[in-house]
Parts: structure tokens; sequence; C-alpha cells
């Protein structure tokens, strides 16, 4: 997701209206109703408009919702490129703004939430992915040759302490600009215990299209203390935990809840206010 050292760019703003504000109406104002003065500094006035405005941003923003855009499609077809959500912050503990230390513990991550965190390779970029492991998890991944329709798939089984995570379903991926048929791209449905979530894999012609490494893999992950898997929905263009590692407690930002706009090569209006599943 979009980088913008934002946080630390408000808290500065609210930070510096509120002081020349305070030391205003310590210091100097008394002064100017002695003298009869009522006209205050331009600096002064500015400060007193803007400070109330900053910290209220400051207080939604840092404890409360977030506005977050989506720039890629690793989570297609749940959000796509393009779609504007909105983070519930304290859904995964209250923490402090810039220096992101926890304060108050409101609740952990869940398996099958679509979260927010930080990228632990690079704390500036901030990821979206869905939960497939919390602590204590074992995490197995084996990918077979499966066939749909007439084409053959990749498809990468997820078994969770040794439960396959089902899998069902499967129809052509449709733009949702133009309406067109994505070649080559199935829209399925995954389940996590009860909550069903759709997601995109990769269909080839022929099994002679897909390469011999890519398939009979089995790989295993078990999930750290106070860490989680994370992985996208558009499973075979997505850059996750199957690839670089866990999420560390510390990293999450906060829970993906609706979106509330999308703008990318036009409006999509039946988007507005959909709820992420």
């Amino acid at each position: 997701m979009d980088s913008l050292n934002f946080p630390l760019i408000l808290v500065i703003a609210t930070f510096v209206t509120g002081i020349i504000w305070l030391i205003d109406a310590i210091l100097f104002a008394p002064k100017r109703q002695k003298r009869s003065a009522t006209e205050e500094p331009l600096l002064v006035e500015y400060a007193r408009s803007f400070f109330p405005v900053l910290f209220i941003v400051l207080v939604l923003r840092s404890f409360l919702f977030e506005p977050f855009r989506i720039p890629s499609g690793s989570m297609i077809p749940t959000l796509l490129v393009g779609d504007f959500i909105l983070v519930n912050k304290f859904s995964y503990g209250v923490r402090l703004p810039v220096i992101h230390t926890k304060i108050i513990d409101t609740g952990s991550p869940e398996r099958g939430d679509v979260a927010v965190f930080r990228y632990p390779q690079d704390p500036s970029l901030d990821y979206i992915k869905r939960v497939i492991g919390i602590p204590g998890d074992e995490i197995t991944l084996k990918r077979e040759l499966f066939p749909l329709n007439g084409q053959q798939y990749i498809q990468e089984k997820f078994f969770i302490n040794g439960k396959e995570l089902k899998i069902s379903g499967g129809t052509a991926y449709e733009n949702p600009h133009t309406g067109d048929v994505s070649l080559g791209e199935t829209r399925r449905q995954e389940f996590i215990g009860e909550a069903e979530h759709d997601i995109l894999v990769e269909t080839r012609n022929s099994a002679s299209d897909i390469p011999e490494e890519l398939l009979n893999v089995e790989r295993s992950w078990t999930v750290p203390e106070a860490h989680y898997f994370m992985i996208g929905d558009n499973r075979n263009r997505s850059n996750d935990s199957r690839y670089w590692g866990f999420v560390p407690e510390e990293n999450l930002v906060g829970e993906a809840k609706y979106v509330w706009m999308h703008y990318n090569d036009g409006i999509i209006w039946s988007r507005l206010g959909d709820k992420i599943e």
C-alpha cells in the first residue's frame, strides 16, 4: 500500500499549533487584554483555528479508523486496485502514533481477518493480506494439478493444524470495469471454519504449460508466539508470508472493514459501502 509518513507530519503539526496557542494563551493574551488590544498575531490565529481540527483528525486516525487506498492486485477478488478502505485501528490494540507502542490490548487477529500491517522487511510500507495462521498454528501448503472446466490449474491446499481448508466452486473471473472475462484466472471459494471468501487462482490450457518444479511441492511453517501468517487472495500474484515469513504482532495496524469508495479508471458504484469478508 502507499507509503507516506503522514502520522509523523500530523503529530508534529498538532503539537506545534497546540504549543503556539498554549504559550500565547498563558503569556501574551493576558497582556493584550490589559492593553485592550483585541487583535491577535496571525500565527496565533492560525494555530488556534487549526489545532482543534488537527487534534480531532489525529485522535480519529490514530485510535479509531484510518483510510487506505489499495494500490496492487494481491487481494483480488476481495479488494480491487483503486478501492478506498476503512481500517479499524482498535481491533488489535490501541497504539500510540508514530512509535506504534500498544497502550491498550483490545483483541488479536483471527483466522480469516483481512488485516493491514507494516511490511516486516520495510516497516515504512503498509501491506494488506488475509490472516491464515495465528500463534502456535502449524501451516502446511501442498500443490497439486487440478482439472476444472477443461483446464488445469495449480491448486495450493492449505492445512491448518492438519485440517485442510476447503475450496469449492470455480467460475471465470470478470473484469469489474469492463465485464470482460479474464482468461487464465478462475474465481473460487475458500472456507476458514464456517467463514467463506473468494480467491483467485491461475489456470492453464494444458498441464504442459505448468513447469514441473511448481508441482508436488510441500512446505510447512510453525507460527511463533506473537506472530501471524498472512497470504493474499490473489494466490498466484501476492508477495506474502509464503515468501518472506511471519508478521510480528507489533507490526499490526488494524482490521480492514469496509470499502467506502472505488476509483480506478472510473467509479464502481456497486462497491461503495461493501463489507470486507
